[in-house]
């Protein structure tokens, strides 16, 4: 039974290894459906400094809440 059983487990791989090249030499069926999808640099951080918007909002901020604060002189 050990013997038959190893004989089984061999050739299943044998057949795997067999398709897995073909498959591999084909391109693949999931290779043709979708394309790769194109890179993409990845996002460089900005620092708060660096961002104008930042920095705009920040000064309408300021501003703003200097025309709120009352004038004690």
């Amino acid at each position: 039974m050990g013997k038959f059983l190893l004989v089984i487990i061999v050739f299943a791989a044998l057949v795997y290894t067999a398709f897995w090249l073909l498959e591999r030499r084909r391109g693949g069926a999931a290779a043709r459906r979708r394309p790769a999808p194109p890179h993409r640099p990845s996002p460089r951080s900005v620092a708060p400094d660096d961002d104008e918007d930042f920095l705009r909002d920040l000064n309408r901020r300021n501003r703003r809440r200097d025309q709120d604060k009352p004038n004690d002189t």
